[in-house]
């Protein structure tokens, strides 16, 4: 039987070796968990399109799925912005100047003309110069454009005036022309400012015919002054396209009204947004492929950080896969009700039942991480009714409710703790979905409120349901040992504990001892301390098969080994490893059970038995008196090694006192380390000296001085 369980044992360790040992395994898990991610996301970032024609009515509302920019909207309103700037005008006072020196240059003109003409008489009998020719040599001196527009007649009565009349008519018109042009004067209103000299001039002593021709000059020289700049209106006109905002289609904006008519405009801007059949956007999937990739980033980030050996790292990697599998497999199945107007249907996802089983079969800090992936999921799954591909309520409330489960499940969880965590989960959920509810703003009847409450609660407390449920697969399936799985197994009425502790009650007492020292020495130096107090439990269940031969249950008997040579006793002592491993797999007890079973004596010698037979031949080897191993290979074993000769060798001491106790102590970890024991296991001399301290402790309150009765003391004399 022995070899059958051997060659079984030899054959389960190749198939492992091929399956969990094969180098890129995790890698193809890697891409497993990136293909149930895209595919079940991908239907929720799908672009959303609609079968509709121009000039149809709209058989329902249309939402705007996202925000963008009519820039064809934006560019009709900057035109118009441009189109609303007036021209700009500009007041010119160098015209004003420039008009006032051109009448007084005329007046100047008609003066010196005037002065020519009567020095010309003086010196010359020949008689008077005609007044045309002083016209014609007025025009002379003047412009052509000046001469176009001012009537030749309009000099005669100014050649006929006195000097004294043509200096007052020149400065009544200078500053007629300098009153009018000092304000605006655009070109629309140059004949009312023409009008302006009459009133400027009625005044003037002058006589009617040189206050006429004063006033044809006068109104000559008015001028528009208010001219039009272009520079300026340019920059004015760019400040108001500049202040136009950009036109945007907000995202949840109507588009178009139910029984409303499609007309070219509401068209465009469906064609805008993306809801056209004939337009397809590749950019949602590229963006769901970036989301996808920085999610299994934090993933593979945790799990090859791990220093661990690569079938263990692929076991817990393709546990972690099914469970993130369920858990996403169970949000995409409920989120098809939001199709048939259920949109809160989200609330209900016992979502926190995966992070609770990621916490109890594998690591804490990626239950947490494994929250914030479950509320990015969710947010996306759960996108139906809202304007956008993310729904960040319900985002929160998965946040929320998964670090609360997390959060609430200690080291030692009985399913009464999860079912405990489940409620409490509940609880979180509701304060949350108040919290957002409120937030909103928005009007809420009874009924809502109460069936948000009651999803809440639900998902809290079917999380704990399915987490129990689930549990004892996992741990079946794939040989987990969680520590409700092992809370369970130090029950007392575990059949191989009642077979210990009816039939070999010295054992079971030595048992729970060497449980005791080993939990609080590993506790000391952060191993696992409850796996060594329930390991310890079972560690000599071999003995049950020939309990007298062991020293703690031979209770008022011979001792049988007084009757046998060294060489069976040897035997004897050394088959309860082989026993006890043969036992516990047959119980199918877990792997770390039959591994502290089988190590915990490691190579050591059984120095009794060894010596005696060396008393009667010299010729015996120290090898055949050996365990055959092998060492401890962990921490816990290797600290239920220790505990277990410790509390055997103290035990034995006539009168234990404290020194002699961690003297012992020493000595058996010295022991070990010159006899090589825990070569292979990872424990350092600083964690050995803690692990003596901590024996010492245990001891401690187990040996103590006690007080000595006076009643006893006399029956002690008597006898």
């Amino acid at each position: 039987m022995k070899k059958n369980l051997k060659k079984e044992k030899t054959k389960k360790n190749k198939l492992n070796l091929k399956f969990n040992d094969y180098k890129f395994h995790h890698l193809f898990l890697y891409g497993i968990l990136a293909v149930i991610l895209f595919v079940a996301l991908y239907s929720n970032v799908k672009p959303e399109t609609l079968d509709i024609e121009l000039f149809t009515v709209s058989e329902q509302t249309i939402y705007a799925p996202t925000t963008v920019e009519d820039k064809i909207e934006t560019e009709r309103k900057q035109q118009e912005a441009n189109d609303a700037v007036e021209d700009q005008y500009v007041l010119k006072k160098e015209i004003t100047d420039k008009q006032v020196d051109l009448i007084s240059s005329i007046f100047d003109t008609v003066i010196e003309v005037k002065k020519e003409n009567s020095n010309t008489e003086e010196s010359a009998d020949s008689g008077t110069v005609k007044p045309e020719d002083q016209v014609k040599a007025i025009e002379g001196k003047l412009t052509k454009s000046i001469i176009e527009k001012i009537p030749s007649e309009t000099f005669l009565p100014l050649l006929e005036a006195s000097d004294a009349d043509l200096e007052m008519a020149k400065d009544a018109v200078v500053t007629a022309v300098n009153n009018i042009m000092s304000k605006e004067i655009p070109i629309v209103q140059l004949s009312e400012a023409k009008k302006q000299v009459d009133e400027e001039l009625q005044y003037t002593p002058l006589r009617s015919e040189v206050l006429q021709s004063s006033t044809v000059l006068a109104k000559f020289a008015i001028t528009p002054n208010y001219v039009f700049d272009l520079k300026a209106t340019e920059e004015k006109r760019q400040q108001a396209v500049d202040a136009v905002k950009i036109a945007q289609i907000k995202q949840g904006q109507i588009l178009v009204e139910e029984d409303e008519l499609i007309n070219r405009e509401i068209y465009r801007k469906l064609g805008l947004v993306g809801l056209l059949d004939d337009q397809q956007s590749y950019k949602p999937f590229l963006g769901l492929a970036l989301l996808v990739l920085l999610i299994l980033a934090g993933i593979i980030y945790y799990f090859e950080k791990k220093d661990s050996p690569i079938s263990k790292k692929n076991n817990s990697l393709l546990l972690y896969c099914l469970i993130f599998a369920i858990t996403i497999l169970l949000m995409k199945i409920l989120s098809l009700f939001q199709k048939i107007d259920y949109t809160h249907i989200g609330y209900i996802v016992p979502i926190a039942m995966g992070v609770m089983l990621i916490k109890l079969l594998i690591n804490e800090r990626l239950a947490i991480l494994t929250s914030m992936i479950f509320a990015v999921c969710g947010s996306v799954i759960f996108n139906e009714g809202i304007t956008g591909s993310f729904n960040f309520a319900i985002g929160v409330y998965y946040l929320f409710g998964c670090l609360a489960g997390v959060l609430f499940l200690g080291e030692h969880n009985l399913r009464s703790k999860i079912l405990q965590a489940g409620l409490f989960v509940g609880g979180i959920n509701v304060i949350v979905l108040t919290a957002i509810m409120l937030i909103r703003n928005g009007s809420y009847s009874n009924v809502e409120i109460s069936s948000y409450f009651v999803m809440a609660c639900v998902s809290g407390l079917v999380s704990s349901v399915l987490t129990i449920g689930f549990m004892p697969f996992f741990e079946t399936g794939f040989g987990i040992l969680s520590t409700m799985k092992l809370i369970e197994l130090s029950n007392p009425n575990h059949p191989l504990l009642r077979k210990i502790l009816t039939e070999t009650p010295g054992t079971y007492h030595h048992s729970v001892m060497v449980a005791n020292l080993s939990e609080s020495a590993c506790e000391a130096i952060g191993a696992n301390g409850l796996l060594a107090r329930v390991g310890a439990y079972y560690h000599d269940i071999g003995k049950t098969k020939r309990p007298q031969y062991f020293i703690e249950n031979q209770m008022n008997i011979e001792n049988p080994h007084n009757k046998l040579s060294a060489q069976l006793s040897k035997n004897i002592i050394i088959s309860h490893v082989t026993d006890g491993v043969e036992m516990l797999r047959k119980h199918k007890m877990p792997k770390e059970f039959v591994d502290i079973a089988e190590q915990h004596h490691g190579s050591t010698l059984l120095k009794y038995f060894y010596h005696q037979a060396k008393q009667s031949n010299d010729s015996i080897y120290e090898d055949e008196f050996r365990y055959p191993g092998p060492k401890p290979q962990t921490k816990e074993i290797a600290i239920i090694s220790i505990a277990d000769s410790v509390e055997a060798a103290v035990r034995s001491m006539s009168n234990p006192t404290l020194e002699k106790i961690e003297k012992l102590i020493k000595s058996i970890i010295a022991d070990r380390l010159q006899d090589n024991q825990l070569d292979e296991c990872d424990l350092t001399l600083k964690e050995l000296d803690i692990i003596a301290k901590s024996f010492c402790e245990s001891l401690k309150g187990i040996f103590h001085s006690r007080i000595e009765y006076p009643e006893l003391t006399k029956k002690q004399k008597v006898k």
